[in-house]
Parts: structure tokens; C-alpha cells; sequence
């Protein structure tokens, strides 16, 4: 069996110490904000940023047509509808009043039929 290796607090503290200042190197080591390679990363991404802006803004602008033309439809398919029911209310009106005129007539020659039967009894 392997031997078991302790480390000890000063161990600990030098690989501590030595993490740190490796990340100070590496932060170090970072060019500078000015640096072209960074400017021209940070130019692209700035189109990138406004190409997007400019989708979205067309995407938007599809949306409302889309939407304005599907109210439209609508309201077209409502006022269509109302039509559709004003006219079976006058059917359906005028079929009610056919239905009286005859059931009127009917009655007239209903009153007919019994007055001239009253005048043949006599």
C-alpha cells in the first residue's frame, strides 16, 4: 500500500499563494480594452446587437399586419354573422305573418261556411 502523504499548513499556504498568483498572471496577461482584436470583437458583437434589433423590429412589424389582418377577418366574419341572423329574423317574421294572413283567411272562410249553413237553416 502507497504511503499516506499529509500535507502540512505550509504546503496548504504555498499552493494557495501560488493559485493567486497565477490568477494575477492570467488577469495580467488580458490585453488591454483598447486593443484592436477587442475593438474589432466588440464592433461585431455591436452589429450582431443592432442586426438582431432589426429582425425583432420587422418580426414585430409582421406581428401587428398579422394581427390587424386577423381583425379584420373577424370582423368581417362578425358582421357577415349579424347579416345572416337579420335575415333569418325577417324570414322567420315573414313567415310569421303568412302563417296569420292564412290562419286569418282560413277563419274568414271558416265564418263563411257556418253563415251560410245558419242561412240555409232558415
Amino acid at each position: 500500500m502507497a504511503g499516506f502523504k499529509t500535507n502540512s499548513f505550509n504546503d496548504r499556504r504555498d499552493a494557495a499563494l501560488k493559485a493567486k498568483e497565477s490568477l494575477l498572471e492570467k488577469f495580467k496577461a488580458r490585453p488591454a480594452a483598447d486593443h484592436p482584436r477587442l475593438v474589432a470583437l466588440a464592433d461585431e458583437r455591436k452589429q450582431i446587437a443592432e442586426a438582431r434589433a432589426i429582425r425583432d423590429a420587422e418580426r414585430e412589424v409582421r406581428r401587428q399586419e398579422r394581427l390587424a389582418r386577423e381583425a379584420e377577418e373577424e370582423l368581417r366574419r362578425v358582421a357577415e354573422e349579424v347579416e345572416r341572423l337579420e335575415a333569418e329574423r325577417l324570414a322567420a317574421e315573414a313567415a310569421i305573418l303568412a302563417e296569420e294572413e292564412l290562419k286569418t283567411k282560413q277563419k274568414e272562410a271558416r265564418d263563411a261556411r257556418y253563415a251560410a249553413r245558419k242561412l240555409r237553416r232558415r
